[in-house]
């Protein structure tokens, strides 16, 4: 006698509350084949063009056109080489161009269809095309599936940082389908998982001890996958909408990113350091510089290496292969974060697993000091 398999729970809906501009995060395998009747339930009549980038469109886009078809949304579509380097004054030139092209109008939307830098280009091109027109995100990562999708941060980066050009502007869906991951590179997986990590680290202890004892079922794909990207992302919803536009509360779910940016800027936002992988060894920072501090035990620190390392993420700037800039450039790079304020640095530190905070007023002297013999130190693991 055969037994059923287990079966995924039907899609879960987290809502962003907004007020007039709530929206619904459905997750779950295979909603992306119900993008055609939301969207045409939300906006009738709309017109819609996808931006995309060239691994997306060869998976996903034809299902994506597909289902839009068949709610009768006419569409067209946008393709960008895939890559941080795409994020930039060019990238946003070429998907703005192409929206007007399309006379996508004030009542059309835009959809994003793809990871991270698609959604932020997409997503601010929308905000800025006849000073903002609707759009709709369909993260493929799960890094843009538990973190860029959710909030409206859009953005491109500049030559002096990353995401320094930028708009807040919502979007009025988003879609994240766990089936598309299974198509993605086990590295961009794992590193999209640092950003899941970084929710529990942050405001809730017994999702990091869950990820600890789960971790595996999520690689594999398994239903703690749509457990873990709901939990972050009625994580970040909340957060969201307390603190839309970053002025406090908000600022906690760069955890790990003060350092991060900096090392993935060092790295050239290159193929080097995924900005995951950043994350992971900026959580490991933040939580190393907090147990010197004394604000959280050296065991805590212990703890999240052990588990990043475990899933195969690097903790320690060593790990980065080529050459980083010195610790003056590093520093520098701190401080070109979009979260100094007249010159100090603010980091997310934490009294605990599950107890991080904004420290607004951290001493560039001790973060230069503790960096210093990171760097000093080298790898904390073989490669």
């Amino acid at each position: 006698m055969m037994t059923a398999p287990l079966k995924h729970s039907d899609p879960i809906t987290v809502d962003v509350a907004l007020g007039d501009r709530a929206y619904d995060i459905v997750i779950g395998r295979d909603v992306l084949q119900s993008l055609g009747e939301r969207v045409a339930a939300l906006r009738p009549g709309a017109r819609a063009a996808i931006v995309t980038d060239r691994n997306v469109a060869t998976h996903w886009l034809e299902k994506a056109e597909t289902s839009l078809a068949a709610s009768g949304i006419a569409t067209s579509h946008v393709v960008v080489e895939e890559g941080e380097g795409t994020k930039g004054y060019a990238g946003l030139q070429q998907v703005s161009e192409a929206l007007i092209a399309a006379r996508i109008e004030r009542n059309d939307l835009a959809i994003a269809l793809g990871g991270g830098v698609v959604g932020d280009l997409a997503g601010f091109s929308a905000a800025i095309l006849r000073r903002g027109v609707d759009y709709v995100q369909v993260p493929t990562t799960l890094l843009a599936q538990v973190d860029s999708s959710v909030g409206g941060k859009t953005g491109i980066n500049s030559p002096f940082g990353k995401n320094l050009i930028g708009a807040f502007h919502q979007p009025v869906l988003v879609l994240a389908d766990t089936a598309v991951l299974d198509t993605l590179p086990q590295r961009q997986f794992r590193a999209g998982y640092a950003e899941v990590v970084k929710y529990g680290l942050l405001g809730d202890e017994a999702f990091f001890t869950w990820l600890e004892a789960n971790h595996a079922d999520i690689f594999a794909g398994g239903a703690a996958r749509e457990h873990a990207i709901a939990t972050s992302c009625r994580a970040k919803a909340a957060i969201v909408a307390r603190d839309e536009r970053e002025t406090g509360e908000r600022a906690l779910l760069n955890l790990g990113h003060t350092f991060g940016h900096a090392l993935e800027a060092g790295a050239g936002f290159s193929d080097r350091l995924m900005h995951g992988e950043a994350v992971a060894i900026g959580l490991s920072l933040a939580f190393g510089f907090s147990a010197r501090l004394g604000l959280t035990a050296q065991a805590d620190a212990a703890r999240v290496d052990r588990h990043l390392a475990t899933v195969g993420l690097p903790i320690h700037p060593s790990e980065i292969p080529g050459d980083l800039p010195s610790l003056d450039g590093l520093m520098d790079l701190m401080a070109q974060d979009k979260k100094v304020s007249r010159g100090r640095l603010t980091f997310i530190l934490a009294r605990g697993i599950g107890k991080g905070f904004v420290a607004a007023d951290v001493d560039p002297v001790e973060v230069r000091a503790y960096m210093a013999e990171k760097l000093a130190t080298g790898a904390l693991r073989s490669h």
